[in-house]
């Protein structure tokens, strides 16, 4: 078992809806998570910016760059040709086939990313995305441009979601949805440090977002085998109306709250001689 180690916790979803927000915002008050990534895509975005802005100095704030749920904040007529954004099985057969429209997601990205600093003060602390789409290796160096254009090169981090295969393998918590990120991760570490990004080391959280699932027992195993710079994503929330009628992930979100501000969850990271830490300080 590790000991004496410290990782970073993202709640990844901010603004997805204000109940989700809500959630996040308490577990921050807590001091029970150290980062969150920001969906900019959403309306209740804005307004939810405020009450963030109190925790920059105590957690890293980033994008969730969002290319699968919702409304674009561009026009993207053929990449978003119903007004919504494409499932992510579509937009990695998508990039597979090297079809992804260019210059729409290049303008999407950089709305996105304008669309956090416009109403949060300042840029992201960090990037990482919705299902992942930032490892997509189409978009990685979209991304990059995107970044280094406005001057956080260097600046900014980036999340890996691949690991190790031993480590998967050892907390054995969605292992196929684990190992598939990991491999369409393949090689993004070391290109976003050819771009001057520094990235996690160490990538856990995978979740089957089944409320019936002992939350306590798998957030246990999300910190064996930790990297140098680990990071384990949560998605923590209250449910509201907004969520229901826009994405599937609802009912464990209170549960994995729960958790956090429980008394079990502080357990956890003693029994490991873990610690809670922001990435940007690391």
């Amino acid at each position: 078992m590790a000991t004496g180690f410290s990782f970073c916790l993202c709640a990844d979803d901010f603004g997805l809806s204000p109940g989700v927000s809500r959630g996040i915002l308490a577990g921050l008050q807590a001091g029970r998570l150290t980062a969150t990534s920001v969906m900019t895509t959403r309306p209740s975005w804005p307004e939810a910016a405020e009450a963030l802005r109190a925790f920059q100095t105590t957690a890293d704030i980033g994008l969730h760059l969002n290319l699968t749920l919702g409304v674009p904040l561009t026009s993207m007529p053929r990449f978003a040709a119903s007004g919504s954004l494409p499932p992510i099985g579509k937009v990695i057969a998508a990039a597979g086939r090297k079809s992804l429209p260019e210059a729409e997601i290049r303008a999407e990205i950089e709305a996105q990313i304008d669309a956090f600093a416009t109403h949060f003060g300042r840029a992201p602390d960090f990037i990482d995305g919705h299902q992942h789409v930032q490892i997509l290796r189409p978009i990685r160096p979209w991304l990059f441009d995107a970044l280094e254009s406005r001057g956080l090169r260097g600046k900014a981090w980036l999340r890996d979601a691949g690991d190790r295969l031993p480590a998967l393998l050892a907390r054995g918590i969605e292992i196929k949805k684990a190992l598939a990120v990991a491999w369409l991760a393949r090689g993004f570490a070391h290109d976003a440090a050819a771009r001057g990004f520094q990235t996690n080391q160490g990538f856990s959280g995978f979740s089957s977002f089944d409320a019936d699932r002992d939350y306590a027992g798998d957030f246990d195993r999300y910190l064996i085998a930790p990297g140098q710079r680990h990071l384990v994503m949560c998605h923590p929330g209250f449910v509201d109306d907004e969520l229901i009628g826009l994405d599937p992930v609802t009912v464990s979100r209170p549960k994995e709250l729960e958790f956090l501000m429980s008394s079990r969850f502080k357990a956890c990271l003693d029994l490991r001689g873990a610690s809670l830490a922001r990435l940007s300080s690391a």
